[in-house]
């Protein structure tokens, strides 16, 4: 929750800061562009001046079409009474009268002079000739809005991820509550199923005097489950405690607890263990068991065909000890491949997806190993690889 947190805080520092730099380059780049216009306003103001004070001058043809024509920013031209004599670039409907074309001239020079002081047209740096008024271009204006038509669908973006974020979310710690009441209840099934099946067959021995001690070694052997069950939720959340276990013998615990409750689904599953039986890792044992018992069961699931293969095949390399289970099952699409540990996520009929999660989450979190589909084939079969470390 605190990593989740801290990221959300990264991504809003960089909105921010990102917001500010836009803000600030655009804010350098209008302030180009004012001065810029500022300085053809000047230009434009002096060759007035040089034609007013230069009688008889042949250049205006230069400074119409080289000056007027180049101005793309509103200009108005006043006497000295500030009285409207011509302007360029302002939208004006001709077909007006005169006096309510000079009032709206008039306003635009108000709106104007707000924003920019009237550059003077003196003679002789003494008597005011005219004044010009000009105020910002389109392009200016659109600049000066930018900003903000950014900021607003950023963070109109932001929200929407934020939102669908907090969706997704809300929905995957839903499916882990449900999914995880689920396989509590999954998890207490097996054992009780099965109990119920043995105390059937021991009516019946004890009916025709027959010898029960089998029947009542395997029903110690359910309720040993039931109890390693309560020990596996009650370590999640918590720091577990880890020892070293050759990993074989974890792996043959569970596969013997199978072997006996295969036959009742009808299937022939052969099941191996295979490799360096004797490699150690620091694991802790019922949770590992449990990483076990998921991959186990989904091998059992995905083999749909009346026989079928498990093997289990452990292996040693430097500082870690490796942990395939290859089944002979119908096979994922390796495009799934990240998708099945999600929470939720299942190909099962009657599935809730939570087996891999919970299993992916013992490994990385608690163990610092990895767990991943290695490989898979359709109509061939998978391989999950476990990763764990020699030393915690």
């Amino acid at each position: 929750m605190l990593k989740a947190t801290n990221i959300k805080r990264f991504l809003i520092l960089i909105a921010i800061a990102s917001a500010l730099s836009i803000l600030y380059y655009t804010n350098v780049i209008v302030k180009n562009l004012e001065l810029r216009e500022r300085q053809i306003a000047n230009l434009y103001a002096k060759s007035i001046e040089y034609i007013a004070t230069s009688p008889g001058t042949s250049e205006f043809t230069f400074i119409f079409d080289q000056i007027i024509l180049a101005i793309d920013f509103p200009v108005v031209v006043t006497d000295r009474d500030r009285n409207p004599l011509f302007y360029r670039n302002i939208e004006i409907d001709t077909t007006l009268p005169q006096k309510q074309r000079e009032k709206i001239l008039r306003k635009e020079i108000e709106k104007m002079e707000k924003t920019f002081e009237p550059i003077k047209i003196t003679y002789a740096d003494t008597l005011i000739l005219n004044y010009v008024f000009y105020g910002n271009s389109k392009l200016v204006e659109q600049l000066k809005i930018l900003p903000y038509v950014i900021l607003f669908a950023g963070g109109l973006f932001i929200l929407i991820g934020y939102l669908s974020f907090s969706y997704i979310k809300k929905t995957e710690q839903s499916n882990i509550w449900v999914g995880l009441a689920r396989e509590t209840a999954h998890q207490l099934g097996t054992p009780l199923s099965s109990m119920f099946g043995w105390l059937e067959i021991l009516r019946a021995r004890i009916d025709n005097g027959e010898d029960i001690t089998d029947v009542i070694h395997e029903i110690e052997n359910d309720l040993n489950k039931l109890n390693k069950i309560t020990q596996r939720f009650s370590k999640i959340g918590s720091k577990p405690e880890f020892v070293e276990e050759k990993v074989a013998n974890i792996i043959n615990s569970v596969v013997r607890y199978f072997e006996k409750r295969i036959p009742q689904t009808g299937k022939k599953i052969t099941i191996t263990i295979k490799g360096d039986t004797e490699a150690k890792a620091f694991v802790n044992p019922e949770l590992f068991e449990w990483v076990i018992e998921n991959l186990l069961k989904n091998a059992l699931d995905a083999i749909e065909n009346s026989e079928g293969k498990i093997e289990f095949k452990i292996q040693q390399k430097k500082d870690q000890v490796i942990v395939d289970v290859i089944d002979t099952g119908k096979g994922i699409n390796m495009k799934y491949r990240k998708d099945i540990f999600r929470p939720g996520y299942t190909t099962k009929k009657r599935g809730w997806g939570l087996g891999l999660s919970l299993s992916k989450r013992i490994i990385e979190v608690y163990h610092k190993g990895k767990l991943f589909l290695k490989e898979s084939k359709i109509g061939k079969g998978s391989t999950f690889r476990i990763v764990l470390r020699k030393k915690v």
